[in-house]
């Protein structure tokens, strides 16, 4: 095969980009051999969808051969002068064999490995296999048995190095400083790209690409083994949280506990509502007036007027929480009703299970469906969830089409974007599914230019921006009001998370989780004020019985308005250990057994520890606290995170 010889200081990165693109085309034809070997287990996939699915991937292989190349690109790039001798360049060269090979063996592996497990082989699998005495023999008789895949192994190599020795690097001329200058800006330039690459985008408010952003071109969460490659799932999952099977109840006692199937026990027809999601961002409980009236003797106001106004005519309880700390944690917990545990459920190696959702079980009755988000589409990889949740219509800033209304860092100021997203839903035919997310209550904390001095500055750089959120979400409902949905719409509002606190009674674990959960019916009789547990996975269930769902569905939460049951519980994890709300009391638990025990009613600020005074309660709470760790354990090991997956 002829040979060409690439000369100049510039060589070593041409011959780098050159390489890196035959290796994401090889990717590119792994992933259609993916495809072929298990086309049975996709039926469903057109050739249109397959090939939005191949070019999606590229995004993916990128990411993992930055990943493997690491080593290789820094050699290449270095500004030193003997990185064009031949023994250099013959050492960079079987780096990049070697490293690229163990690459495409796991692609192979997984040709033979998915369909016993219908996933991409994930970084579990070292600790799956790390207990092994024989794993040799393992390996022999995997070679054995598919020794097919081993042939298509060695002759991908044999290719790889063929193409690899096509091009020839030479120095020509001698190497100076600056040479040198200019070679190290090109080691900037190309850090640069790498960044990106690994990152899926240089956007601020882009989060490192992970596998649930695979969720963007599929429609149904198994279709995203396609999109992905096995090097990526591992490396993206080296630190996943394992979840491990519990089994502390028999199945019949389980149920008794804590049932999750929710089967429904109404008689009167599906009221047909509109419902709308509105997430404010921030909206820590603390900050909202109305939900305070005992805090400074009654003088403490917030910074949420509007919000104080509509909670008269609403629907609210007086202890309601998150279910997490972070904005990726919400959603999941809103519309789907998964909690994270350890680690954000759409970061972890579960979040290609199939779900249930409000969006999905709302549009089998017909309802249409939306999600609006005014940050760059595919921020927080909310795009790639709300696909998986069953959203048929995406509205992000690229869907708003002004950037004149830009904040600068993260999107669409929330006034602007609320109108925008109250046009469009009075394009929707109704019954709707709509959902919110705001942004404008984050840091760097900064309001419109036009509202400079108009909200109260308070006592945190939060306040002021949640003071133009209040009037954002107050214009949308001016807005929203004279349109014909309206009052048959069913509101639900509540915040992602909880924020930094200033008042003494919010500087306490439980109330940093503590916000708003607000149900609004403008056409109805909803009101009034609650003292029962909620939490953000409540939501799902709550809202699906209250317009009489007539169908069985799954949810790890609770109505909340279900007044003749009130053993219901809230849960939160931070870092692997559980915080557990049950009627006044609040324990923590490590996994293992109860660690401390309070009585919020009487301790607000948990001054006395009663883990040795209240045995009949704590035990009621540590047998409810297994139940969860074992429906949640099981049911994403074992993808049961719908009704119809217990019968299979």
């Amino acid at each position: 095969m002829k040979r060409i010889t690439l000369s100049g200081f510039g060589a070593p990165y041409i011959a780098l980009l050159i390489r890196f693109v035959v290796l994401l085309f090889l990717y590119g034809l792994l992933r259609l051999g993916f495809y072929v070997v298990h086309a049975e287990l996709f039926p469903n996939v057109s050739p249109n969808e397959l090939m939005v699915m191949l070019c999606g991937g590229v995004k993916f292989d990128i990411a993992a051969l930055l990943y493997l190349n690491i080593l290789y690109i820094l050699l290449m790039i270095l500004p030193i002068p003997y990185k064009y001798n031949d023994v250099y360049q013959r050492v960079a060269k079987w780096i990049f064999v070697i490293t690229n090979g163990i690459g495409i063996a796991l692609n192979l592996v997984d040709y033979a490995y998915y369909p016993y497990t219908l996933k991409r082989t994930t970084g579990t699998v070292i600790q799956q296999f790390s207990n092994e005495s024989n794993l040799l023999k393992l390996s022999f008789d995997f070679i054995i048995g598919y020794w097919y895949l081993l042939l298509l192994f060695v002759v991908t190599i044999y290719l790889l190095i063929k193409t690899y020795d096509i091009l020839r690097i030479v120095k020509t001329s001698n190497f100076t400083w600056k040479t040198a200058l200019v070679q190290l800006i090109l080691v900037f330039g190309c850090a640069f790209l790498f960044v990106g690459g690994v990152r899926g985008g240089w956007a601020h408010s882009t989060r490192p690409i992970t596998l649930s952003n695979a969720g963007d071109y599929v429609k149904v969460p198994e279709e995203m083994n396609i999109v992905l490659n096995t090097p990526f799932a591992i490396l993206k999952t080296l630190k996943a949280v394992n979840l491990k099977p519990v089994h502390y109840y028999s199945d019949t006692e389980i149920q008794a506990i804590y049932p999750t199937v929710h089967y429904p026990t109404h008689k009167g027809a599906f009221k047909g509502l509109n419902v709308v999601f509105l997430i404010l961002e921030s909206f820590g409980k603390e900050h909202i007036g109305a939900l305070n009236r005992d805090i400074q003797n009654g003088q403490y106001k917030g910074y949420t007027p509007f919000l104080d106004s509509l909670i008269g005519e609403s629907y609210t309880f007086n202890h309601s929480y998150a279910n997490g700390r972070k904005s990726i944690d919400a959603l999941p917990s809103i519309i789907t009703g998964i909690p994270s545990v350890g680690e954000p459920f759409v970061l972890s190696i579960y979040s290609g299970n199939e779900t249930t959702s409000i969006a999905k079980l709302l549009g089998q009755r017909g309802y249409e469906t939306a999600f609006f988000h005014g940050a760059p589409n595919g921020s927080m990889g909310f795009s790639a969830y709300t696909k998986l949740a069953g959203i048929k219509h995406y509205y992000g800033k690229n869907e708003y089409n002004n950037d004149a209304d830009f904040d600068g860092v993260w999107g669409i100021w929330d006034e602007p974007f609320m109108q925008f997203m109250a046009n469009k839903i009075n394009t929707m035919k109704q019954p709707f599914f709509s959902s919110f997310f705001s942004l404008s209550s984050h840091h760097p904390f900064k309001v419109p230019e036009q509202y400079q001095g108009v909200f109260p500055k308070g006592n945190l750089p939060l306040h002021e921006p949640m003071g133009y959120a209040d009037h954002a979400l107050k214009e949308f409902f001016k807005t929203a009001s004279k349109m014909p949905w309206y009052t048959n719409t069913l509101f639900v509002i509540c915040a992602d998370h909880a924020t930094v606190s200033y008042l003494p009674e919010y500087k306490t674990l439980p109330s940093s989780y503590a916000i708003p959960i607000v149900f609004y019916y403008p056409g109805g009789e909803l009101k009034g004020t609650s003292d029962k547990l909620i939490q953000q996975m409540d939501i799902m269930p709550t809202v699906l019985n209250y317009l009489n769902y007539d169908q069985a569905y799954f949810s790890f939460g609770f109505d909340a308005f279900d007044m003749k049951k009130q053993d219901n519980f809230v849960v939160t994890n931070n870092s692997g250990s559980f915080n557990f709300f049950y009627k006044d009391y609040f324990m923590t638990y490590d996994g293992k057994g109860p660690l401390t025990l309070f009585d919020l009613k009487k301790d607000r600020l948990m001054k006395k520890d009663l883990i040795g005074e209240r045995p009949v309660i704590l035990d009621t709470m540590e047998v409810k606290m297994k139940a969860f760790i074992q429906e949640y354990n099981n049911r994403m090991i074992d993808n049961k995170l719908t009704y119809k997956a217990d019968f299979k």
